[in-house]
């Protein structure tokens, strides 16, 4: 097996594709640290330690994708998809890349009016962002807070929408953003009709 290239009639190109999966991963075990930093007290410093370099890469990840989306046109969304389908894909895209934007910015922010800085590294870490504010703090955390349950509610339908087209549909759509693997041309075919 021999992993594909990216087709440009179908598939995102392999820039996408490695973006659009690492932002998923990296997005997924941000909603999880945030969870858990809810729930834990005694683990909270450690999942900080976590949280804000992840959210700084996600950050710089965004950046990059949404350039990268600005400059490639995407593979078309299959032929029979109807118009509302279309639009709801289009519009609920722009949504997910604009919280993934904002919502790094809100805790970097909410940190920064909390008078700590936002560590990446050992002693790297970011310049304040917003002044110390303890009620620019409470409304920037409840920002984050919300954004962070609407982005888990996209990602949700985002799913659910890939897998009813793909397995109910079956339209192709997920094609257009995973590594498929081309099969080895069959042992039968270098032979002659006549062996």
């Amino acid at each position: 097996m021999t992993t594909e290239s990216a087709d440009p009639g179908t598939t995102y190109t392999l820039t996408a594709r490695v973006l659009h999966w690492t932002m998923a991963i990296l997005v997924l075990a941000m909603l999880f640290i945030g969870v858990f930093m809810v729930t834990s007290v005694s683990d909270f410093p450690l999942l900080v330690t976590l949280h804000e370099p992840l959210g700084f890469a996600i950050l710089v990840l965004v950046l990059v994708r949404i350039g990268w989306r600005l400059t490639h046109t995407p593979p078309p969304l299959p032929t029979g998809m109807p118009r509302l389908e279309r639009l709801v894909a289009l519009y609920s895209e722009r949504l997910i890349y604009l919280l993934l934007l904002l919502q790094p910015l809100f805790g970097w922010a909410l940190v920064s009016a909390s008078g700590q800085p936002v560590v990446l590294f050992g002693s790297w870490h970011l310049p304040a962002l917003a002044p110390m504010n303890i009620t620019l703090f409470a409304g920037l955390l409840r920002a984050h807070e919300v954004a962070a349950y609407v982005l888990y509610a996209l990602f949700l339908a985002h799913l659910a929408g890939v897998l009813w087209n793909t397995l109910v549909v079956r339209n192709r759509v997920l094609h257009r953003m995973t590594f498929r693997l081309r099969p080895k041309p069959a042992a039968h075919s270098r032979r002659s009709p006549r062996q």
